[in-house]
C-alpha cells in the first residue's frame, strides 16, 4: 500500500501544536507528477494544496518527513506561493533564494535541500536565517555559483500564476488559517516556531484585510453564466451547422443588511458606499431583517443604480431569518453586514460572507468556518 501522508500527518505533529492546526486547512493530494512535493493555490477552490510524492516520503526518517511538511507550510505563511516574487518574476534563482531562507530553521531536513551555511556546499558562506530577498541578491551577485547545478528541493510549479483575484482571497484564507492556528499555539505551545517566525505571523494578523477587495471578489465568483444559442455567433467546434453560444455572466447575490441599534452608522454608510461602487457589475437583491425579515422592505438593487444609505427597521438580531428567506430562494451568493451578536445561525444553501467591524471580529459570539473580514476604514 502506497505511503498516505493524511494518515500519519497527527502522529508526526502531535508535538507541533501550531502546525498541526495548520495542516487541518491545507488539502494534501499525493502525486507522482513530482519528485518530493509541493504547494500552490487551487485556481478552482481556492485552497492551498499540498501535493506530495508517497515513493519520496517513504525513503524519509520521520524526523525528515517533519520538516519537508514544515518547509512546504512556511512558503505558504511567507506568501512565497501567492503574491510575494521579485520584480524579474519567478525563476530558479528565486526557487532557491525561498528554500534558503525556510531551511534554515529546520534541522532535519533532508540533506539535497540547498542550506544557508552547510559546510562543503555551494552556500556555505552564506548566513542562516536571512530573508528570501537577502538570499536572492547573494544569488544574484555569486559568481561563483552555477545556478543550472543547483536546484530548488521540492516543487515551485504554479507560484504567481493565478490571476489577483484568485491570489487576494488565498491570502485573506491563510490569515484565517494562521489567526486558528495562531490561537491554539497559545493555549498550549509553539513548538518550534522560533520567536522571530512566530512575530512575522502575528504581524500578518494584525495588517488590514482589504474588505472591499474581498467583496469585490466575493461577488465576482459567484458569478454563473447564463447560455443562449445564437446564430449570430460562431459555434468552433461545428461552424455553419450548429448555432452558436451567447455567454452572459450574471450574479445572483443576497445583501442582508443587520438593522439593530448596535450596528453603527458609521459601518452602514460605508458599506452602502461600497456597494454603489459595485452596482456597475452586478445587480444584488438587498433584505434588510432584525429578528425577522419583512418582504416589504425587500428591494433590487439594479445594476448602475446609486443608492444613499438608510435605515428602516430597529430591534434584535437573529441570523435564522435571513438565512432561512435566502434559502427558500435561488442565489449564488449571500453577503451579511452586522456586527455579529446573535448566535450562530443555521446552515445556508448557498456561499455566505459575513462582513462585520474590527471588534466582533476579533472577538466574535460564535464560531464559523465561513469568511468573516472585518469593515475598517
Amino acid at each position: 500500500m502506497p505511503y498516505d501522508l493524511n494518515a500519519d500527518i497527527y502522529f508526526l505533529l502531535r508535538q507541533e501544536p501550531f502546525f498541526a492546526t495548520f495542516s487541518r486547512h491545507i488539502d494534501k493530494v499525493a502525486s507522482t507528477a513530482i519528485p518530493t512535493a509541493g504547494v500552490k493555490v487551487n485556481s478552482s477552490s481556492h485552497q492551498f494544496e499540498m501535493l506530495y510524492n508517497p515513493s519520496f516520503f517513504e525513503g524519509l526518517t520521520d524526523a525528515e518527513r517533519i520538516d519537508v511538511i514544515k518547509h512546504e507550510f512556511y512558503h505558504v505563511i511567507f506568501d512565497h506561493v501567492t503574491t510575494r516574487l521579485p520584480a524579474e518574476g519567478m525563476s530558479k534563482m528565486w526557487n532557491i533564494a525561498t528554500d534558503l531562507a525556510i531551511n534554515s530553521h529546520l534541522p532535519n531536513i533532508p540533506s539535497m535541500a540547498c542550506i544557508a551555511g552547510k559546510p562543503n556546499t555551494p552556500f556555505a558562506n552564506y548566513p542562516p536565517n536571512e530573508s528570501a530577498d537577502f538570499y536572492f541578491e547573494m544569488l544574484k551577485n555569486d559568481k561563483n555559483l552555477n545556478k543550472e547545478e543547483n536546484n530548488s528541493f521540492d516543487d515551485h510549479e504554479g507560484w504567481g500564476e493565478s490571476d489577483n483575484t484568485v491570489n487576494e482571497i488565498a491570502k485573506e484564507n491563510l490569515k484565517d488559517i494562521l489567526k486558528k492556528a495562531s490561537e491554539e499555539a497559545n493555549k498550549s505551545s509553539w513548538g518550534s516556531v522560533s520567536s522571530e517566525i512566530r512575530q512575522q505571523i502575528m504581524d500578518k494578523l494584525t495588517s488590514v484585510i482589504c474588505w472591499r477587495k474581498m467583496l469585490r471578489y466575493f461577488v465576482k465568483v459567484s458569478q454563473r453564466s447564463d447560455k443562449n444559442s445564437t446564430i449570430r455567433k460562431i459555434n468552433k467546434r461545428y461552424p455553419r451547422i450548429h448555432a452558436g453560444k451567447k455567454v452572459q455572466r450574471v450574479a445572483n447575490i443576497a445583501i442582508s443588511i443587520d438593522q439593530s441599534g448596535s450596528v453603527s452608522d458609521e459601518m452602514l454608510a460605508m458599506f452602502f458606499t461600497e456597494l454603489n461602487n459595485l452596482s456597475s457589475i452586478a445587480a444584488f437583491t438587498v433584505i434588510p431583517f432584525d429578528t425577522n425579515v419583512d418582504e416589504k422592505l425587500v428591494f433590487t438593487w439594479k445594476k448602475g443604480q446609486r443608492r444613499v444609505w438608510e435605515r428602516v427597521m430597529c430591534g434584535g438580531t437573529n441570523f435564522d431569518a435571513p438565512t432561512k428567506y435566502v434559502n427558500e430562494g435561488i442565489w449564488d451568493g449571500h453577503i451579511v453586514l452586522t456586527d455579529m451578536q446573535a448566535p450562530k445561525p443555521i446552515p445556508s444553501r448557498c456561499k455566505r460572507m459575513w462582513l462585520t467591524d474590527k471588534t466582533n471580529y476579533d472577538h466574535p459570539y460564535f464560531k464559523t468556518s465561513e469568511i468573516v473580514v472585518p469593515i475598517v476604514k
